[in-house]
């Protein structure tokens, strides 16, 4: 196994392309890793970082007309964008969806889709056969149960993906908060989609605007 690590193995949002895949109504219905509020709260919360960071996202369903469209939430953030609906289970496999990637020029490829067994881990282990840089965001995936998806993941891992979480990507497409320009909005997603530390944060800002008694003498 070649061993991901070094300061050039982080994510970096100007290398990096996002694809989302398969966010709809009929696989949420059979999610049974994870809650499936998580999952639409993750998987909305990993769609706002990549438009704050600039981070070319690529949206995709499988026959939506009977799997349903993609989560309002998710389309939300891109209204404007295409959603390529497509046939091939294997998302790597619709050349569509590929092109659109290469296009981008960048070779950081981050996946998130439901199911984590199928249609993530298809397309993850075909791009990583092609010499793609693979991460998958497992927070904003999910399968038809615990098994299932944690089976997936140490698959995709023997492939040579690289496993992360929504708060990891965030961190490390900041790396450094004297980089201002995404704060505001990396403060708004952390607020709406992060839970305590949301509430932590406002919590802060609360004390620091809170006068403090002087009870001496």
């Amino acid at each position: 196994m070649t061993f991901r690590n070094g300061l050039d193995s982080l994510l970096r949002p100007e290398d990096s392309v996002l694809v989302l895949i398969d966010h709809q109504p009929y696989q949420l219905a059979n999610l049974n890793s994870h809650d499936p509020q998580a999952v639409v709260n993750n998987a909305t919360a990993l769609a706002k970082l990549a438009k704050a960071f600039k981070v070319p996202t690529i949206l995709t369903s499988v026959i939506a007309a009977r799997g349903g469209l993609l989560f309002k939430q998710i389309t939300d953030v891109f209204p404007d964008q295409e959603v390529i609906d497509r046939t091939w289970v294997n998302t790597w496999q619709d050349e569509k969806v590929v092109d659109v990637v290469r296009a981008t020029g960048r070779k950081q490829l981050i996946i998130a889709g439901l199911w984590t067994e199928v249609c993530v881990a298809m397309p993850v282990i075909q791009a990583l056969g092609e010499g793609w840089d693979v991460s998958v965001i497992t927070d904003a995936c999910g399968g038809v149960s615990t098994e299932s998806h944690q089976v997936a993941i140490q698959r995709m891992i023997t492939a040579g993906a690289n496993i992360m979480t929504v708060m990891a990507l965030a961190g490390e497409w900041q790396r450094d908060w004297a980089r201002t320009e995404h704060v505001e909005e990396l403060t708004e997603i952390m607020i709406s989609h992060m839970g305590g530390s949301g509430i932590a944060y406002l919590w802060e800002q609360q004390l620091l605007k809170t006068p403090v008694e002087n009870d001496a003498g």
